[in-house]
């Protein structure tokens, strides 16, 4: 079921980039993002409160809190980036720079989650750079 879901993750973020990149024109790219901030506000505690799950927060412990506001700080910070790297390029290079996260999220994972290496995740992550670093390059010669 977890593929599903990460399926439509991905089908969402790259609505995110295409509707990001059209509405920003003429439109600061932090305040765009603020904008976009008060509706996953909304949304997201919505979903919260309809799920039942509100008053969970009393049970999260010290360091889930520590890791989920730094994981806020940081989502933060990459979301005002890519808009403001939207803001000034092509959405498809943007995109694609920006998704070489996947690669770096695999080297985090296995250094401090202690995930297994295998030889599809090295030639994958290979391959997804080896194509972010063709589509970056491909800009010059356009």
């Amino acid at each position: 079921m977890w593929i599903l879901w990460a399926v439509m993750a991905a089908i969402s973020a790259a609505l995110v980039i295409v509707l990001t990149k059209a509405g920003l024109k003429n439109v600061d790219s932090s305040l765009a993002f603020a904008i976009q901030a008060v509706l996953i506000l909304m949304i997201t505690w919505s979903v919260v409160l309809i799920q039942g799950n509100f008053y969970a927060w009393k049970t999260i412990d010290r360091n889930a809190w520590i890791f989920l506001l730094a994981a806020g700080v940081c989502t933060t910070l990459s979301t005002l980036f890519s808009y403001k790297a939207l803001s000034m390029g092509p959405a498809s290079y943007v995109a694609t720079i920006e998704r070489t996260s996947l690669v770096i999220a695999i080297i985090l994972a296995i250094i401090f989650l202690k995930e297994r290496v295998t030889w599809q995740i090295v030639v994958g992550g290979t391959v997804m750079i080896a194509g972010a670093v063709l589509i970056a390059l491909s800009e010059k010669n356009a």
